[in-house]
C-alpha cells in the first residue's frame, strides 16, 4: 500500500510541477494504449482516437518548445514533428 501511496503522490507532484508536460505524457500514454486496443479489435474509432491524441500531444510539444525552449529543444521538436507527420499520414491513409 505504501508503494501505491508514493506513486500517487509522485503523480500529483508531477502534475502540479509541470502541467503541460504531464498532459502531453498522459495523451501519449493514452495513444499507445488505444493503439494496443486497436491492434486487438481492429475497430476504426480506436485508431482515429489514437491518432487524434498523438496529433494533439505533438502540437502541444511544439507550442511548448516555441514558447519556453528546454535544453533538449532540437530533439523534442524533431520527435514531435516526426510524430505529427506519422499521425497525419495515418489519417490521410484512412480517408
Amino acid at each position: 500500500m505504501r508503494l501505491w501511496h508514493f506513486w500517487l503522490n509522485s503523480l500529483i507532484f508531477s502534475s502540479q510541477y509541470n502541467p503541460p508536460n504531464f498532459i502531453e505524457w498522459l495523451m501519449l500514454i493514452l495513444a499507445v494504449l488505444l493503439l494496443g486496443v486497436w491492434g486487438i479489435t481492429q475497430q476504426l474509432p480506436y485508431i482515429f482516437l489514437c491518432l487524434s491524441y498523438a496529433i494533439g500531444a505533438s502540437i502541444s510539444i511544439l507550442v511548448r518548445e516555441a514558447i519556453a525552449p528546454s535544453p533538449q529543444t532540437r530533439v523534442s521538436r524533431l520527435t514531435a514533428l516526426l510524430l505529427l507527420l506519422v499521425s497525419l499520414y495515418g489519417f490521410a491513409d484512412f480517408l
